[in-house]
């Protein structure tokens, strides 16, 4: 079957797709080598009653959270056992929304009012949080948390259609983030990968002089963001190509936009790990992946691209974050009612 009548099955399967008990077992595994650990403690943290989709994980410069954008359009911190999840920060339209807080059916016109958080990043050095909003645009709150400022929304006279992933360079306060499409909001995200929409944008927002640049435009889906460790270039993840770029900050290559990596899935948010690499969230593996098959929720590459480990779930789970921190990677899906958590030893 050609590509083009294989696309909307791959999708139809991603939005249908039935949710698995997290008692399944989960793995990772070393793909260059036998190196594998089995059953992994997977933990499920419930998120409270009405909301789902833990999209984008972050914590803060104390090591506190994670925080998480959920489906009403706040930013919900992790307390712990004892405390639980509570609010964190909300959109003034989320306060002024009786929808946001009493339906636990949203539609998108209701997504449209009371925001629908994504990237979230902090910036260390004051202690803000910044969102990318689907719905609103690039947002900022403080570190005590409560209503989000609106920074931006619209870039070279083009307003933000699909405001999605982000990361902070935490030298001098900058924001990179990706307008998934400017055609298709993010309630209809599978046009993007059905019509193979490439109006996607990889953006800066500048700290000082409170603007935006467009740094790269005519992107096919543009999602996750994060900073090289070195500083030099940020990482982008497209979904429906299941591919990792890197545009050129700094240095001789500054400007240039080069493939990184083809991942064995669809890519959604990257994280930088712990020893100068990434790890790509991943919905589900690719349509032409060859037998058998491992249901792959994401990848740990080094810095050079090249693959190291993958994470192996349930069928049915899909992951839009994975967060390397203390030990632990932290488990965000946009689809979940829950947070996942594993205890975590590098292979390789």
């Amino acid at each position: 079957m050609s590509a083009s009548l294989l696309l909307p099955l791959v999708v139809a399967s991603l939005l249908l797709a039935p949710l698995c008990s997290a008692a399944e077992p989960w793995s990772i595994h070393a793909p260059k080598s036998s190196s594998a650990v089995e059953n992994l403690n997977f933990r499920n943290i419930p998120l409270p009653d009405g909301v789902h989709g833990a999209e984008s994980l972050a914590f803060d410069r104390r090591g506190q959270g994670p925080y998480a954008g959920v489906s009403d359009g706040r930013v919900l911190k992790w307390g712990g056992d004892a405390t639980g999840w509570t609010t964190f920060a909300y959109s003034a339209s989320y306060k002024n929304t009786p929808a946001c807080t009493a339906s636990t059916d949203r539609t998108p016109d209701d997504e449209a009012a009371c925001g629908r958080p994504l990237g979230l990043q902090f910036y260390h050095k004051t202690g803000e949080l910044y969102i990318a909003d689907a719905s609103l645009g690039l947002m900022k709150v403080g570190p005590g948390g409560g209503e989000a400022e609106v920074l931006a929304t619209a870039a070279a006279g083009v307003p933000f259609t699909f405001a999605n992933g982000l990361d902070v360079d935490q030298a001098t306060g900058d924001v990179y983030f990706t307008d998934s499409s400017t055609v298709y909001r993010r309630p209809h995200n599978t046009q993007i990968m059905l019509n193979r929409d490439a109006t996607g944008r990889l953006l800066r927002y500048d700290a000082r002089a409170r603007s935006v640049t467009v740094l790269r435009s005519g992107l096919p889906y543009p999602n996750g963001v994060a900073m090289s460790a070195d500083r030099t270039h940020v990482v982008v993840a497209h979904t429906g190509a299941g591919r990792v770029f890197r545009y050129w900050i700094r240095g001789a290559k500054a400007g240039r936009y080069e493939l990184l990596a083809d991942v064995p899935g669809y890519a959604d948010n990257v994280r930088r790990d712990a020893r100068g690499g990434y790890w790509v969230a991943l919905n589900r593996e690719k349509i032409d992946a060859k037998p058998p098959v491992k249901h792959l929720v994401g990848v740990r590459l080094d810095a050079a691209g090249d693959e190291h480990e993958d994470i192996v779930a349930p069928k049915g789970i899909t992951l839009s974050d994975v967060a390397e921190k203390d030990g632990k990677l932290w488990l965000g899906s946009v689809e979940l009612g829950y947070v996942g958590v594993v205890n975590y030893n590098a292979l390789g």
